[in-house]
């Protein structure tokens, strides 16, 4: 197998029980508070087709539009291609595929044919407003049965009778959406490593482009966590207009420095050891991802029957769990686009990147979570400050937790009440006020979703 060529994986094997009890494996991390270690991946992994993972079936047809030009929305001076709406799939509750035709990235670089998977949950935008809904690093479109399933539904904080819900699978991704594992039409086999970079900004512009094929015109409100969220936020700076309130949730108006060093080592670990470089970057994130509070509370110093402490065969679990599921260079691209985040790049800073949606009277909440030491709750706090100073209405909310990181895929209780209030657009208590520096605001029945899975 060629360098160019990822490592081909088969559908994830079954979870234990246990190893099931606090998210699926789509997001993050979406670990277990107990897990059963799993066996080795084995060579003989079936291959799936390009462009699906995770039990995630082709279609045969996927759904195309008409191309029209408009006047940029990015930043350059290039014309953005945008599509008029077509024939795609909505409220179909069921991954569909669509294809949108060539895609100019931030870089240069042009990819042939872009092809995005995504969900659509709900009404259509004829019938009622839409809410977009992001996924994280390692996550898929399938928000609503999988990894945001607790909010998203009939009566949920997402309510589907009331709003149409659409998650796309990002750009670079490897679960429907054009990526390393797609085939590249000028040689007939994956990109693998050959797959160009891409900026959360061309990801925010590949959704608009689905958007538009949908008739999405309108946001009512756009959410996700750590990469969903700066994806989120560009989502909102690309057309100020067309969104009124912007959740991003652990995530920063750029990354910093701490970040950008645990993604350089990681990424570092997958181009000098391969497949084992991507297992031990997995583990690294991991570290990254929860508490000290949560490991010391699940692991301390336990050890497994065959002696290993508990922390350590957890570790390894989720290294090969994510082997499973994840390819290398799809992991190279989504963590590459995480450390090139930058919301204020190339307009002016990130108060000026801001200003439009202050303009066009769109809100901001800024959701923070407590001990989270990838992208802590000073960085949420500081966008949410370049929000007012731009003259957008911006609130800060802090998810109070010891999950850490991952607390936007267990808290429930939390996650449900701060949603319903971003989409009422009014307070209901004195927490939604921006939290000065230093200080701490403890929401009604906070921590009520710690318990969650155990």
């Amino acid at each position: 197998m060629t360098a160019d060529t990822p490592t081909p994986r088969g559908t994830p094997a079954t979870a234990s029980p246990k190893a099931t009890t606090e998210a699926s494996d789509a997001q993050e991390s979406s670990d277990s508070i107990d897990w059963t270690p799993a066996a080795p991946a084995s060579p003989n992994a079936a291959v799936l087709p390009a462009d699906t993972r995770a039990g995630f079936a082709p279609t045969p047809a996927p759904h195309g539009g008409a191309m029209i030009e408009a006047s940029p929305s990015n930043g350059s001076h290039a014309p953005v291609r945008r599509m008029v709406r077509t024939n795609l799939p909505i409220g179909a509750g069921r991954l569909e595929f669509a294809t949108l035709g060539p895609f100019e990235l931030d870089s240069g670089a042009v990819l042939a044919e872009l092809t995005v998977g995504y969900r659509h949950d709900g009404p259509g935008p004829d019938g009622a407003p839409q809410i977009v809904v992001v996924h994280a690093l390692t996550g898929s479109a399938d928000a609503a049965s999988d990894w945001w399933a607790p909010l998203i539904g009939p009566g949920r904080a997402l309510d589907t009778d009331r709003f149409g819900v659409v998650c796309a699978n990002l750009l670079g991704s490897c679960y429907g959406t054009t990526g390393p594992t797609s085939r590249n039409p000028a040689t007939g086999l994956p990109y693998g490593s050959s797959f160009p970079d891409v900026s959360t900004r061309d990801q925010a512009r590949a959704q608009w482009r689905l958007f538009d094929a949908l008739g999405i015109d309108r946001i009512e409100l756009v959410a996700g966590g750590s990469l969903g969220g700066m994806v989120a936020l560009e989502i909102g700076a690309l057309r100020p207009g067309a969104v009124r309130t912007l959740v991003p949730i652990a995530a920063p108006a750029r990354t910093g420095p701490m970040a950008i060093a645990w993604n350089h080592i990681q990424l570092r670990l997958i181009e000098l050891l391969g497949d084992e470089g991507l297992s031990l970057a997995r583990q690294l994130a991991m570290t990254t991802y929860r508490s000290e509070v949560d490991f010391d509370e699940r692991f301390g110093r336990q050890r497994q029957p065959d002696g290993t402490l508990s922390i350590v065969s957890y570790l390894t679990y989720q290294g090969r769990k994510l082997l499973d599921r994840f390819d290398r260079d799809t992991y190279r691209v989504l963590a590459g686009a995480m450390t090139l985040h930058d919301l204020g790049y190339e307009r002016g800073g990130i108060g000026a990147a801001l200003t439009p949606l202050g303009a066009a009277n769109g809100r901001l909440v800024g959701v923070g979570i407590q001990d989270d030491i990838l992208y802590g709750p000073g960085q949420v706090r500081a966008l949410v400050a370049d929000a007012v100073a731009a003259g957008l209405r911006a609130d800060y909310r802090e998810i109070h937790s010891t999950k850490g990181h991952d607390a936007f895929l267990v808290e429930w209780p939390q996650l449900d009440e701060l949603l319903r209030d971003a989409l009422d657009g009014e307070a209901r208590d004195p927490v939604r006020r921006p939290v000065p520096a230093g200080r701490r605001s403890v929401p009604s029945g906070a921590g009520r979703g710690g318990d969650v899975g155990k």
